[in-house]
């Protein structure tokens, strides 16, 4: 199913002159489609999966896929126009096959006959393109694409292929789409952020005198898959940035009386990753570490009370910063103090709780605040949670303590 507001971008696209979007990469098109790409998308090439989406919000959405990831494309419940072209990989149906020739009469039955290419065939996805935007009159329409996706041998052989569309980069567009989520995107990542907090608590468990982060992340995984089962689901991807003790360089460092446990963490639900983080410490923690500690969570505390309709995103880092400042921290300087989240190629997605941020925060932006410290020879300390911005302000997606957890 679709994750677009149709009408939403509809009045997006009328207002920049756009007749569709064009959209080639893999985590696009499955916000289009609701459907994974497939796997030609490896190699980082535009054409195995496109996503055909009008400005009009009641014309039907197309989509170019592989022919083995066409079956996938009956589970959707969108009214989609789906075009196959050919992969590298030979499959067949076969039903009371009991022999070879019931096999290749399989093969012939059903039109999956000749060769195939090497890898995909971008040209021939190309022109099934074409053929969909020919059929809707949009052939010289004007076009946008996510071009910021689009290696720029891609670009140039789609305008050899399809001289007479206008095409446009697009891609600021479909990043403020994006932005805004639907319930559906709201509860996969309210889901994914609890398997995440419960991996952490896992984690927790599995602390002991002489563990390496190998270890905790372990730990930390078996958790998180262990309540995603619960919830009878399944993880699309994870990822942990788990670091022990004071050397942050050496991945084999075990755990000693004092070290901290900085856990950076996310769980991927439908490929739609959260994003949180927890401090913990073995026994008692240094004085430097507390203060440090202290210093970051009132620094999170001053952030995320100004996340709420209205406010900008540079605001809140200036809250931030200024109150590492007061701390004493002079030299203190962090780019960016959080982002988006979502279902996007990697884990921080735009826009950026940054200083030059002049956006506003809107109802239904999910977005990661972090307040992190990253001290070699001490440790790494670090406050994140999600959020749901609200009408009237913001609600956390977390439910961990945010004090630094003494275990033992």
């Amino acid at each position: 199913m679709t994750f677009m507001d149709r009408h939403r971008i509809q009045k997006l696209l009328t207002a920049e002159g756009l007749d569709a979007l064009v959209l080639f990469q893999p985590e696009n098109f499955r916000y289009a489609t609701g459907l994974t790409a497939g796997v030609a998308t490896m190699w980082g090439r535009a054409g195995s999966a496109i996503a055909l989406v009008p400005a009009d919000a009641s014309a039907r959405l197309g989509a170019v896929v592989s022919d083995q990831a066409l079956p996938a494309a009956g589970t959707t419940p969108d009214d989609i126009d789906f075009r196959s072209h050919r992969i590298w990989i030979d499959a067949v149906t076969v039903r009371d096959a009991h022999t070879i020739e019931d096999i290749n009469t399989a093969y012939r039955n059903s039109g999956n006959i000749g060769p195939r290419p090497e890898t995909f065939d971008q040209k021939a996805a190309f022109q099934l393109l074409g053929d969909m935007i020919a059929e809707r009159g949009l052939a010289r329409a004007s076009l946008g694409i996510d071009l910021e996706f689009m290696p720029a041998a891609d670009f140039a052989r789609l305008k050899e292929i399809l001289p007479s569309a206008q095409w446009r980069d697009a891609s600021s567009i479909v990043k403020r789409l994006r932005l805004i989520k639907s319930p559906r995107e709201i509860e996969l990542l309210r889901n994914a952020a609890r398997y995440a907090e419960d991996g952490l608590q896992n984690m927790a468990n599995a602390v002991r005198s002489g563990s390496t982060a190998t270890e905790l992340s372990d730990a930390w995984l078996t958790g998180a898959m262990g309540a995603t089962k619960a919830n009878g689901q399944s993880l699309s991807g994870h990822w942990a940035y788990i670091t022990v003790g004071p050397n942050l360089q050496n991945p084999a460092a075990q755990l000693a009386e004092g070290g901290l446990i900085k856990a950076d963490v996310g769980a991927l639900v439908n490929g739609y990753s959260s994003d949180g983080a927890r401090t913990f410490v073995l026994g008692k923690p240094a004085p430097l570490a507390q203060q440090l500690y202290t210093a970051l969570l009132e620094t999170f505390q001053a952030g995320t009370s100004l996340l709420k309709p209205g406010n900008t995103f540079g605001q809140i880092h200036e809250a931030m910063l200024s109150t590492m400042r007061s701390h004493g921290f002079s030299e203190y300087y962090r780019g960016h103090f959080g982002h988006s989240v979502g279902s996007a190629l990697g884990i921080e997605e735009w826009p950026f709780i940054s200083h030059e941020n002049d956006m506003v925060f809107e109802p239904n932006m999910v977005l990661a605040v972090e307040a992190p410290f990253y001290a070699n020879g001490l440790g790494a300390l670090m406050i994140e949670e999600q959020f749901l911005i609200t009408p009237d302000g913001a609600e956390t997606m977390n439910a961990l303590s945010r004090e630094l957890v003494s275990i033992g």
